[in-house]
């Protein structure tokens, strides 16, 4: 459609040529770079520009996009999330969506709905693959181009590192193709969703409309919970397959790859979709049916990866109030696709010949909906759906303030709160942006700070003042530093995406004092004694003392594959056959002599086992209770038991879990933390593998613990600069703060860190670093530290 009046007629370095389409979030244009090449320009709606919660979420789209690559989805070509209007450019993808052509076209056939199937697989194996789960896979957000579909609109998808952005009690998505626990509990959403939400599609590709068709999104929603979906429209041998996604227990709905299975045994030639047996099909959609352009549609927090089908952690789960987003909308005929396409206006539907019964059937699913008035409808449904009317729940845990317990607390000399920018080098081209984003933060020595990663560049943080004392180097680092030993702070140096250079640098003046070549994949790690690393072409491991001196350099084995590991203070390595990654099969543990390198073969441990560290100078694993990939188990995989090796003979002793456990997990001092994406916190002894407490917050995105022995108290951070403060003993919550104000351009892509210097509490949140008092938690500084 053409461009309107109030329409700009550039962005960025992109002319507007046509109108795409616009929905909750933005408009989209179809747009021109100088060069010729065609873009789909998704342009925030200028209502939305001065909300940094709405900027966040954009932002995480942007960066979910910029994850994902393949050939059934659309790249992200450029991007501006600071712009005074924010925006983000995918390639130009010619072609309907999905509910357009199908719209124009009437259902598709076996044929055309097998091709469509076998590309979503495609696509979301790619997406999930990446670490990001969809959660709005909808007819609107595919689009049907000449050489297969493209999934588009990551606009409510989530990496398995992410989470919500707000907690303001409100749910949005499409209720006729969101899944039962997208509705129920958003925060334990898995990518089995998006496999629930393929099955919907399908269907709709297949009859014209929804297995959930009704009145109302209240309706939908409720269907789509608690209701058989309406089938009779779909062909056999599709119809099976369409059932086995749409089961309500995640768990019995079929992975990817028997998924592609199964569509790849679907006749390549046959029928249209329509039935010809007893049963006609249901009359074409009503507006309710038609997917649309929700906007922002968040509805929480997800897993990332189908789920598993092995039993998992039955614990403490957070019913809180749900991510915020937009009201349901009903109205199709001005949605379009942010990756290309024309919209078409569809004429309106006639209402079925069996309306009034169909509205009878509909005030008796009102009255069982008011009767439900038990746990699952006031907690699923009033949480969920009454955020389509756009009630927010003003209820969190934060509320009522911190409550602190006063100790005597020991401050580094001088200290003071602050709060301090971590930024790249001025000679960074403006519009940098960083590739990796994992492990970003700071190393201390007692005294002072060193930090580095997503945008911004190796520098020395004064812990008492906050303070920078030096910079090194013109790049942002891909991780936080090695580590500090003898003067000397180890940090990464990388001169492009395939070199890699361990560099130690002088703790007083930053100064370069030696460098060495390592691995560009793997990490580098302190034992006690020295530096273990792995050269660039993987084939040795070598140790370095502080002074970049070769200490011993040990070969793999022919045919072996080995990455170098430290439990405890000690060096091992994890030793697998063949060319594959050290996480899909079995490996070796071996022990290196700390003296001459030489190798100890001590045992063999199972596909996916985690190595923890060490307990009492025994290595601690975790055995995985399934060891289907991740983007088919979970990223949050169950773990139903520790595996603690003898590092003499190299016995193993199991020490079975009570139930299986999910989260992060961190071993502190013979306690393992297990941290969910969702806020919940279950501490297990080390020892005897007995669950310790178990609590459950609203506090998402936690940080790894750090635990103050001194005071009895474990911190979190999370992406936004807010701390939560538990009793290690209990597990009681006492205190927790606000966000920050500014956590930097990067917060929803940054892993947060929170570390110790004496009492005072250190953490990052995407490039801002601060520093608070335990006993004082809620008083912060007014303005940031300065630098030279």
């Amino acid at each position: 459609m053409p461009l309107r009046d109030d329409d700009p007629t550039s962005v960025g370095e992109y002319v507007l040529e046509d109108r795409l389409g616009s929905g909750g979030m933005g408009i989209v244009y179809r747009a021109r770079s100088a060069s010729g090449r065609l873009v789909a320009l998704k342009l925030v709606h200028a209502q939305y520009c001065d909300d940094d919660e709405f900027r966040s979420r954009f932002r995480q789209e942007i960066a979910a996009a910029r994850r994902v690559s393949g050939a059934f989805t659309t790249p992200v070509v450029d991007a501006d999330p600071e712009a005074k209007r924010p925006w983000m450019a995918t390639l130009y993808v010619p072609g309907p969506t999905l509910f357009d052509l199908v719209g124009a076209e009437g259902p598709l056939s076996v044929a055309r709905i097998r091709g469509l199937a076998l590309g979503l697989v495609e696509a979301l194996r790619d997406i999930h693959r990446a670490g990001v789960v969809h959660r709005d896979l909808k007819p609107a957000n595919v689009l049907m181009a000449e050489d297969g579909p493209r999934v588009i609109d990551f606009g409510i998808s989530r990496a398995g590192d992410n989470l919500p952005l707000t907690v303001t009690g409100r749910v949005i998505g499409t209720p006729p193709f969101m899944s039962p626990e997208q509705l129920r509990s958003p925060r334990d959403v898995t990518a089995a969703s998006d496999v629930f939400s393929l099955g919907s599609l399908l269907v709709y590709a297949a009859s014209g409309h929804s297995p959930f068709k009704a009145e109302s999104p209240y309706l939908a929603g409720y269907q789509v919970m608690f209701e058989a979906p309406k089938l009779h429209a779909v062909p056999e041998p599709l119809r099976r397959i369409a059932e086995r996604c749409l089961e309500k227990d995640p768990t019995a709905r079929p992975g990817l790859v028997e998924l592609h299975r199964l569509f790849l045994e679907l006749p390549p030639s046959a029928g249209t979709g329509h039935v010809t047996g007893e049963q006609a099909p249901e009359p074409a959609p009503g507006t309710l049916d038609r997917p649309t352009d929700t906007g922002p549609t968040d509805t929480g927090p997800t897993d990332t990866g189908p789920t598993d089908t092995g039993p998992t952690d039955t614990g403490p789960t957070d019913t809180g109030p749900t991510d915020a987003g937009r009201a349901y909308d009903d109205t199709a005929n001005d949605s379009a696709p942010h990756g290309g396409g024309t919209p078409s206006n569809h004429p309106a539907d006639k209402r079925p010949a069996d309306g009034p019964r169909v509205k009878r059937r509909a005030a008796k699913r009102q009255l069982i909906l008011v009767g439900l008035g038990a746990a699952l409808t006031v907690g699923a449904l009033s949480a969920g759906l009454l955020g389509y009317a756009g009630f927010e729940d003003s209820s969190t845990a934060s509320d009522a303030g911190p409550t602190v317990r006063y100790r005597a607390v020991s401050l580094p000399e001088g200290w003071r709160p602050w709060r301090t920018a971590l930024r790249a080098d001025s000679g960074l081209p403006a519009k940098y942006i960083p590739i990796n984003y994992d492990q970003s933060g700071c190393r201390t020595d007692g005294t002072d700070l060193y930090c580095a990663g997503a945008g911004f560049v190796v520098a020395k943080v004064d812990a008492a003042t906050g303070k920078t004392g030096w910079r090194y180097g013109t790049l942002p680092q891909t991780a936080r530093p090695i580590g500090e030993r003898d003067g000397l702070v180890y940090v990464y140096q990388e001169a492009d995406n395939t070199r890699r250079n361990l560099v130690a640098l002088d703790t007083g003046t930053g100064k370069q004092r030696w460098t060495r070549p390592i691995s560009a994949s793997e990490a580098v790690l302190l034992y006690d004694g020295g530096i273990l690393t792995l050269t660039p072409d993987h084939a040795e491991m070598v140790a370095y003392n502080t002074a970049g001196e070769e200490l011993w350099r040990v070969s793999e084995p022919t045919g072996d594959n080995c990455v170098p590991s430290v439990l405890g203070d000690d060096p091992y390595a994890l030793c697998w056959q063949g060319d594959e990654f050290l996480d899909t099969r079995p490996f070796r543990l071996v022990r290196l002599d700390p003296a001459d390198g030489t190798r100890q073969n001590l045992t063999p441990m199972p596909k996916k086992a985690l190595a923890l560290g060490a307990v009492g100078g025994r290595p601690l694993f975790l055995r995985a209770e399934t060891t289907e990939e991740v983007y088919q188990a979970g990223y949050e995989r169950p773990y139903n038991a520790f595996l603690r090796v003898d590092p003499d003979t190299g016995k193993v002793t199991r020490i079975p879990l009570k139930r299986a456990l999910r989260g992060a997990a961190t071993l502190v001092d013979g306690v393992v933390y297990f941290v969910r994406t969702n806020g919940s916190v279950t501490a297990v002894s080390a020892t005897s593998g007995k669950s310790l407490w178990e609590r459950t917050t609203d506090m998402e995105n936690l940080s790894a613990p750090v635990v103050s022995k001194a005071r009895g108290e474990i911190y979190f951070a999370n992406r936004f600069g807010r701390l939560l403060a538990l009793d290690s003993a209990t597990g009681a919550e006492l205190w927790r703060t606000d966000a920050l104000d500014d956590p930097g351009d990067t917060a929803t892509e940054t892993p947060p860190q929170v570390l110790l210097v004496d009492d005072a509490i250190v953490a990052t949140a995407g490039t801002m670093a601060f520093s608070l008092n335990p006993d004082d938690p809620t008083t912060r500084p007014t303005t940031p530290a300065v630098g030279d």
